[in-house]
């Protein structure tokens, strides 16, 4: 069943501070998107390399610039996947990352 919702698309710029040292900053956006659970064949696909897919999010093509993070009710999740439909929407297919601050 899909559900409409709002997600976090985040992507990792690299940037120089005063001191010249390079570090990595994670910005954040909003973009509306359905949200369903992956399918039987994507999920044992999906596992067979390693991934544990969860939810593929749906939004308009145009809305996508190359993220591979996104954030969906406070968890952390990455981008492993993506295709395209013949009417111009994008799922994003996305995996749980496992971390230490409960958020991931």
């Amino acid at each position: 069943m899909d559900r409409s919702n709002v997600i976090n698309l985040i992507s990792a710029v690299q940037t120089q501070d005063d001191n010249g040292v390079w570090r990595e900053t994670l910005l954040s956006r909003q973009v509306f998107c359905n949200v369903r659970s992956i399918n039987r064949n994507e999920f044992f696909e999906a596992g067979r390399s390693g991934l544990n897919p969860e939810f593929v999010f749906t939004m308009f093509y145009g809305d996508y610039e190359g993220e591979t993070m996104l954030e969906f009710e406070g968890k952390t999740y990455s981008v492993y996947r993506t295709y395209l439909t013949r009417t111009d929407t994008l799922e994003l297919y996305a995996e749980r990352k496992g971390g230490t601050n409960g958020k991931s």
